[in-house]
């Protein structure tokens, strides 16, 4: 059986399960439309299972802090140039988090899938 669920109905059950500090306002937001997106391309039926969405999926301030996070010393794992400036350093890593998995850009930060 499937059901729709709002964006109202989204938030609202993160904060029911204890996942909503995770997520900025505008994260959430942009987590939902995507997969509200994803669904309607025909890519497939998305179950709404929250804690398996907070796991599957993170947000972060920008692309550095997330490959920081995530890769540790990223400038020598992705072989950027000492005179690489920020916009070169985040399309190697857009390039890099594009071939391993997921990214979702909004306004106020990015969210990435685990891989």
């Amino acid at each position: 059986m499937k059901s729709n669920v709002s964006f109202c109905d989204f938030s609202d059950k993160f904060r029911d399960m204890g996942r909503k500090d995770s997520w900025s306002y505008s994260g959430l937001k942009a987590l939902y439309e995507y997969l509200e997106e994803f669904e309607a391309a025909g890519q497939m039926e998305v179950e709404f299972d929250v804690i398996a969405i907070d796991c599957e999926y993170c947000e972060y301030g920008d692309l550095q802090e997330w490959a920081e996070d995530y890769l540790g010393d990223w400038k020598e794992e992705l072989s950027i140039e000492e005179d690489a400036d920020d916009d070169d350093m985040d399309e190697d890593i857009r390039k890099y988090i594009w071939d391993n998995g997921t990214l979702i850009e909004f306004n106020g930060g990015i969210i990435v899938s685990s891989f």
